[in-house]
């Protein structure tokens, strides 16, 4: 064991730093592996979305400002940055919008921040592909444990937000693994991890995204590079942050199991059970638009057939789609949209004038939304049961139970690199867009991570990209 002989360390911080400290030279089952290309991929893609929509735009112009050591790119600036400044700028891109993924157990959306760490310090070292994926893969793992172990109950009476918590220790993870720090660095680098986290949840209050992109990508992928990088420049921190009178389960716990931050090391990779969204859209909305759209399959409606319609979901997630004003985080919008439109594609969820469309507000009167405290404990998780009443009469249900993209409900893929072309060809252009999903879909140990740069830069635009795609 690293440290000082006279200090005492806890169990779990000792079993994380030294699994922390030999995640690059650990090899991974090939069926985690392929888990992590999709997943890597996923996250890029939302990042060279995200970089033409209105959260991505501000943070790539404010990192290019403040300039600096060239050692990442800040997509979408087309310049190199420090790296701790690209994983700011990259991961409010990759969470510009509802695109990325999540993880329902872990209550967070762990690729929008974990991902842009990661690249920022693989690009900084010259790392090579597999170690990229090793990097990303530990990241799930901490940040996932990180938020179990808080022990919250129901995610609408947290104080704080999972969604920063997770991702900051995460990021700082994939980041301390990729510099290869020793165990005691480790250990450091979770002491600045936990003094740097943060997050209360009233970013649903954030009407354009951007602070939200701020807490959920950005500023924990900020962190999480940070962090790492002070303890490589020698910066020493308090041994054991997860032990003692103060700890990080002491500050943030509402009934705190430490054991749980390294339950299954080794043997549960949290990358399997983190969800691909088919929908670019909010999480508790996946489901929602599932059993829409197998209603329009199975009974071709007509809109002017349509009475009433009934929207249950569970009631402790509810509150964050109902009525918003983001298009793409408000259910009741979403799903007129599907009903119109047969489907919904990216651009039609971040076209703020349709949430004004006569056609959409007529349907949004007949909608009735019903919280469910039943489907809120039903498993699997998430849920959604909609109910149409037709002018003659009938009565149609759904019930979407496995929501596609999920573990229970994986996307194949096929259905992934699909997505992934749908965002990014419009901006890459199609031969680029091809490009970047068969490099990530081949990348191993034989590429260094810096031969993804030319795929990934956007070209810089003029426009402000407050509604869609600019």
């Amino acid at each position: 064991m690293s440290g000082n002989a006279d200090v005492s360390l806890s169990r779990e911080i000792t079993l994380l730093s030294e699994y922390v400290a030999g995640a690059i030279d650990r090899p991974l089952p090939e069926r985690v592996t392929v888990k992590t290309r999709q997943h890597l991929l996923d996250s890029l893609c939302a990042i060279v979305s995200g970089a033409r929509l209105k959260a991505g735009l501000l943070a790539s112009r404010y990192v290019a400002e403040i300039g600096g050591v060239g050692e990442a790119l800040a997509i979408g600036t087309g310049r190199l940055v420090p790296a701790a400044q690209a994983a700011l700028a990259n991961g409010m891109a990759g969470h510009a919008d509802e695109t990325d993924d999540s993880h329902l157990a872990g209550r967070f959306h762990p690729g929008c921040a974990i991902v842009p760490a990661a690249l920022a310090v693989a690009e900084r070292q010259d790392a090579t592909g597999e170690a990229l994926l090793r990097a990303v893969t530990v990241g799930y793992d901490v940040g996932v444990r990180a938020n179990l172990s808080l022990g919250f109950s129901r995610p609408d009476t947290v104080r704080h937000s999972t969604h920063s918590i997770g991702t900051g220790f995460g990021a700082a993870a994939a980041a301390a693994a990729l510099l290869r720090l020793r165990p005691q660095q480790v250990r450091h680098v979770v002491s600045y991890a936990a003094q740097q986290a943060s997050g209360i949840p009233f970013w649903q209050r954030d009407p354009y995204h951007v602070e939200k992109a701020f807490d959920f990508g950005g500023m924990p992928a900020r962190n999480g590079v940070s962090a790492a990088l002070m303890v490589a420049a020698g910066f020493s921190a308090v041994e054991d942050p997860l032990a003692g009178r103060h700890s990080f389960f002491t500050a943030f716990g509402e009934a705190a199991q430490p054991a749980r931050i390294v339950e299954a090391l080794g043997e549960r990779f949290e990358i399997e059970n983190a969800s691909i969204k088919k929908w670019c859209v909010g999480s508790p909305i996946q489901a929602v638009l599932d059993a829409v759209t197998a209603l329009i399959a199975a009974h071709r409606l007509p809109v002017a057939a349509i009475a009433r319609i009934a929207v249950t979901m569970p009631d402790d997630r509810i509150h964050i789609v109902d009525g918003r004003s983001m298009p793409d985080v408000c259910v009741q919008h979403l799903v007129a949209l599907a009903l119109l439109d047969g489907t919904v594609s990216f651009e039609a969820a971040h076209d703020h004038d349709r949430m004004t469309d006569p056609a959409v507000l007529d349907l949004r009167r007949r909608m009735t939304l019903v919280p469910s405290a039943e489907l809120t404990v039903a498993k699997p998780a998430r849920q959604a049961i909609v109910e149409i009443e037709t002018t003659g009469g009938e009565r149609l249900r759904h019930h979407a139970k496995a929501v596609r993209g999920t573990p229970e409900n994986p996307m194949t893929q096929s259905e992934v690199d699909a997505k992934a072309r749908d965002l990014v060809d419009p901006i890459l252009g199609a031969e680029r867009g091809a490009a970047l999903v068969a490099r990530i879909g081949a990348l191993d140990a034989g590429m260094r991570v810096r031969e993804l740069r030319p795929l990934l830069d956007v070209p810089p635009v003029v426009a402000d990209g407050a509604g869609g795609r600019a």
